[in-house]
């Protein structure tokens, strides 16, 4: 399975953006998904996740800003990030919400400044 993040950039503080990744191979409706992010230094930590029937959970950090959503049709997870805050840059991946993980990918980069 390969995972292709997209949609990060440069944007201001209290903006949005919408990220995508898509999946590549079968069986993407059967899994769970999530949303990570990493800045240097730290560890990757899980952002968002979303079951095989849709059922979401959020870090207590983003809960209220950010909705992960999923198209099975077209393999593809989502992360809408609303109200964006400087605490919110980092590389953002997605896979699966548990080990053991696909291959990461390259992510995409959020930067969130003024």
């Amino acid at each position: 399975v390969q995972l292709q993040a997209s949609g990060g950039g440069l944007v201001q503080p209290g903006t949005s953006l919408r990220l995508s990744c898509v999946a590549s191979g079968r069986f993407f409706s059967r899994n769970s998904w999530g949303w990570y992010r990493q800045v240097p230094g730290k560890q990757r930590e899980l952002v968002a996740g979303i079951s095989e029937i849709g059922t979401t959970n959020y870090l207590d950090a983003v809960k209220g800003r950010f909705t992960i959503s999923r198209d099975n049709a077209k393999n593809t997870v989502y992360l809408q990030m609303n109200t964006l805050k400087p605490d919110d840059t980092a590389v953002y991946f997605c896979n699966l919400d548990r080990p053991p993980f696909f291959s990461w990918g390259q992510g995409t980069l959020v930067t969130v400044s003024s």
